[in-house]
């Protein structure tokens, strides 16, 4: 023992040994001792070597390390120093500062050690075993060991734990320990183990991490919580930023709702913490991952419209109005809620209706351009004013229209400051920021929307007293053109490279436009002095944009005015500028490094307010707008006389195509009503067919009616054979004559049904005639007239079976009255009453039945002629649809005839063009001398009159 006495600190009995003998002194003993006590001695004493002595004890100790890991999982004590050792020689975390030269040697001492540990990758699965131990001395030190690990080699550790069987779910188990110790450093590790991969991203998900993560956010107060309610926002950004499944996933399981409580603000904001406004900078972020704009739109307009549904829009519109917010949260606020209202009409309609809590109540989009446009607010919160107006107009053509009203003469109200007056005054301020921001947003107000590009020529302003109104087009050109404007307003690189992207965006698209800026005399002339000059690298810029702004009016022009038609524009710059010099000009913009930034990403960040040059929706114009306009500059006018025929030859086309459409979609409609009507009279015999068996039903209870009182009067004749005759001369003989009657009767209705039913014959007959002609020239309703014509023969069958029931009731009640005629039954007086009544019954229900076969056969004759109607206008219907197929394939055969003899004939010029150069190069070889077609021309035309001359002579 005083070897571990000299160790721990007490008296040394000799010698001092060296830090490197003792170390390898304490190895020995951990791997040779028997005694668990003198092991866990060792261990805890290489654990308090291990920060001085960290390289030693990585070198000599750690696969002794690894072996008590394995051994002795019995005994928590001497895990827990194991890993606590392991942890030390591992981890690069330092309390002191230190130099950077021996920082950098720290660091790579560390993922020297990860690189050992991770080599044998049992390691990693025997790490995770250990952290299902429940005791908190060794649950503890192993995820600090483990966080480490991903800290030095975090891909490598990443697919090792992606292999291990239920690693990551393991790891996930250490969200639901009840010790906030152990919670909080699973956190961090869980933050580590998430960085960067999507597989490992999906499982800790699905294992229920965000029900457990916003648990934890709630238990310690939302956004007034610590340091653990950042690492739980921070682990969610993780799991949701660039990763679809999981987001999708998160709106599914109604988590957005629970992110509403986050943002309800007091009254009273003054003196927030720099912890809550972490945690509600973090909490914004998270709402911007889910309606980011690089996302999906299909995914963004979900959550966007679940975050206006359950309230949150408006929640962070309050935080937006609210007083006494820091600045930074208040500009990411704005930013969050650009992001939410972007493209969404619903969204933006809302926030077109917030109003700021002033007197008067003004609407937010007036105050946050006021801020927009004043200079002394800080430039980040100005950046994100523009974002938002920008994304308000985005895709908003309603909205765009309003702002655009607010700058017409018949909407100024002079009692309040409007939006189009907030940008007017930004446009034409001293400050270049302020020009800037206020001429891209009033692009925006223009992007993609003809009608408003025509309602902006509208605008007059008064430029001074006692001057008449100029046009808002003409204004910014007069700033652009007149040098005394420039310097004193916009002499900033800044100014005019927002008014020439205004400019470019107002006019591309719009003829009308063109034609009022080509109206101004000035404009031309001053575009293409600016396009010709040799000037300094930021002028280039400036050039740029002056060529783009001229080839628009080349390409939207639409040669109405005569001085300035589309080859004159063209003829203009290949004799003042030079088209491969203009070409070279309009390059210049995609070249610029500010450019490139821009066209990345929708929202305005830059490092410096002189970084402020380029527009994202202006990059997405440029791209679309430089090859039409170089094209355009190099056509010549036979080919934009061929384009344009070309073009209407299409644009024929097109509208014959589209009649065929048309016509065809309402015979399609109209085919559909027809089955509509099928269906319906199909219905009709289906309930026909119902009634029928109905009346069969009951025609059988009638002929069991009459078999029971058959035999009644049979039983009745039996008795009464021996009674006087006399009586069958009283009552009986009135009954027989009334019996009599009732037969005639009967006679007389079977007569008329047999002549209908002969008819009806006739008429089926007629019917399966004319619907086998019409089979050939139908298709879609051929199904369902087959299956009209079965059920009308199974009607026919069925009235034929009744009328059969009908002759035997008939043949039976004659037998009955002739054996009443001739006495062979007397029944007695009270029996035969009952009878005689009970045949009147019978007669009235057979009266009935007979009315209702009449109705059954009036509604199959209406059935048959509707069924005829529908045959004839079916076949119609495709005769027509045969003949418009006939004459567009004709059309087509035509069209593919030309284009083949087009390409025949240029084959053969081509050929021909190639036989005459190749006997030119031939007679050139052989020391002929070859003259072009006009010299040959002209030297026949001089023999041709030389030899006029000798004839005279």
């Amino acid at each position: 023992m005083n070897f571990f006495r000299g160790v721990m600190g007490g008296q040394p009995a000799g010698p001092q040994p060296s830090g490197a003998e003792t170390i390898q002194k304490l190895c020995d003993r951990v791997a040779s001792s028997t005694l668990l006590d003198d092991r866990r001695d060792a261990v805890r004493a290489l654990k308090s070597l291990s920060k001085k002595y960290r390289l030693e004890v990585g070198t000599q100790a750690m696969d002794h390390l690894i072996r008590i890991l394995q051994t002795d999982r019995s005994d928590s004590e001497i895990l827990g120093y194991a890993l606590d050792t392991l942890y030390n020689i591992i981890c690069n975390d330092e309390e002191e500062e230190q130099e950077e030269t021996q920082q950098k040697q720290v660091d790579d001492l560390g993922a020297q050690f990860t690189d050992r540990f991770i080599q044998d990758q049992e390691n990693i699965t025997l790490l995770l075993t250990i952290l299902e131990e429940f005791d908190f001395h060794v649950r503890l030190p192993g995820v600090k060991l483990l966080t480490a690990l991903l800290k030095n080699q975090c891909a490598q550790l990443q697919g090792i734990i992606l292999v291990s069987p239920m690693g990551v779910s393991r790891l996930m188990d250490l969200l639901a320990d009840s010790r906030e110790v152990i919670r909080n450093d699973g956190l961090l590790l869980l933050l580590q183990l998430t960085k960067g991969n999507a597989a490992i991203q999906k499982i800790v998900a699905f294992e229920n991490a965000f029900e457990r993560l916003l648990d934890i956010i709630t238990e310690e107060g939302s956004s007034d919580g610590g340091i653990v309610v950042e690492d739980c926002l921070l682990l969610l950004l993780n799991l949701l930023k660039n990763n679809s499944s999981n987001q999708n996933f998160f709106k599914e399981g109604s988590y957005i709702q629970r992110m509403k409580p986050w943002f309800e603000v007091g009254d009273d904001n003054s003196g927030w913490s720099a912890q809550k406004v972490t945690n509600l900078h973090y909490m914004l972020q998270l709402v911007r991952v889910m309606v980011s704009p690089v996302n999906s739109p299909g995914a963004t307009a979900s959550c966007q419209k679940a975050m206006f549904q359950c309230g949150l829009l408006q929640q962070l519109c309050t935080i937006l109005m609210a007083t006494g917010v820091p600045a930074d949260i208040l500009t990411e606020t704005i930013n969050t809620v650009s992001e939410v209202i972007r493209g969404s009409q619903v969204n933006q309609d809302y926030f077109a209706s917030v109003n700021a809590p002033s007197n008067p109540p003004r609407p937010a989009i007036v105050v946050l351009l006021m801020s927009m446009v004043n200079e002394r607010q800080p430039f980040v919160l100005r950046c994100a004013v523009l974002y938002c107006f920008q994304c308000f107009l985005y895709k908003n053509q309603k909205g765009q229209g309003e702002i655009v009203a607010t700058l017409l003469p018949s909407t100024i109200d002079a009692n309040s400051i409007s939006a189009g007056q907030l940008l007017c005054g930004g446009l034409f301020s001293a400050d270049s920021l302020s020009n800037w921001c206020a001429a891209v947003a009033l692009g925006h107000a223009l992007q993609d929307n003809l009608t408003q590009k025509e309602q902006l020529l509208r605008v007059q302003l008064a430029t001074s007293l006692g001057k008449p109104p100029v046009s808002l087009l003409q204004q910014c050109t007069n700033i652009l053109s007149q040098g005394d404007k420039i310097s004193r307003r916009g002499s900033k690189v800044q100014t005019r490279v927002g008014l020439l992207m205004l400019l470019c965006t107002w006019i591309s698209n719009c003829p009308i436009a063109v034609t009022h800026f080509l109206h101004n005399q000035e404009n031309v002339p001053f575009l293409t002095a600016q396009i010709s000059e040799n000037l300094g690298e930021d002028e280039r810029l400036v050039q740029g944009l002056c060529a783009l702004l001229l080839g628009i009016c080349i390409y939207y022009n639409d040669n109405s005015l005569e001085n300035y038609t589309k080859e004159k524009l063209k003829q203009l710059i290949e004799k003042r500028i030079g088209k491969e010099n203009f070409v070279e000009k309009l390059g210049f913009i995609t070249k610029h490094e500010l450019y490139s930034r821009a066209a990345q990403k929708p929202q305005p960040t830059f490092s410096t307010p002189e970084h402020m040059l380029f527009d994202h929706e202006f990059t997405k114009l440029f791209k679309e707008l430089e090859g039409v306009i170089t094209k355009a500059v190099h056509k010549s006018s036979e080919e934009e006389k061929k384009e344009e025929e070309v073009k209407k030859t299409l644009e024929q086309h097109d509208s014959i195509v589209t009649q065929y459409k048309d016509l065809i979609r309402e015979q399609d409609t109209h085919i559909k009503a027809l089955k509509e009507q099928v269906a319906g009279l199909t219905s009709q015999s289906e309930e026909m067919q119902t009634t029928i068996t109905q009346q069969l039903s009951q025609i059988q209870q009638h002929k069991d009616q009459y078999s029971i009182l058959k035999l009644k009067l049979g039983k009745s004749g039996d008795q009464g054979s021996a009674l006087d005759g006399a009586q069958v001369n009283g009552l009986q003989q009135e009954e027989l004559t009334q019996l009599r009657e009732e037969l005639d009767e009967l006679r007389g209705q079977q007569s008329l049904l047999q002549t209908q039913l002969s008819d009806k014959d006739a008429l089926i007959n007629s019917m399966k005639s004319e619907t086998a002609t019409a089979a050939s020239a139908q298709v879609a309703g051929a199904s369902d007239t087959s299956e009209l014509l079965r059920e009308v023969e199974s009607l026919r069958v069925q009235v034929q079976r009744q009328a059969a029931e009908i002759s035997e009731l008939q043949t039976e009640r004659k037998e009955l009255l002739r054996r009443a005629e001739t006495g062979a039954s007397a029944p007695a007086t009270v029996d035969g009453a009952v009878d005689a009544s009970k045949v009147a019954e019978l007669e009235n229900l057979l009266a009935s039945q007979n009315e209702e076969m009449q109705k059954l056969k009036d509604e199959l004759t209406s059935l048959s002629s509707n069924r005829t109607a529908l045959d004839t206008e079916l076949a119609s219907a495709n005769s027509t649809v045969a003949i418009l197929q006939a004459e567009k394939t004709k059309l087509q055969n035509e069209v593919q005839e030309t284009k083949k003899e087009q390409d025949e004939l240029l084959m053969l010029l081509a050929d021909q063009d190639q036989k005459i150069l190749s006997l030119k190069q031939k007679l050139k070889d052989l020391g002929e001398t070859i003259e072009d077609e006009d010299d040959l021309d002209t030297r026949d035309q001089f023999e041709e009159e030389d030899e006029e001359e000798e004839d005279d002579e």
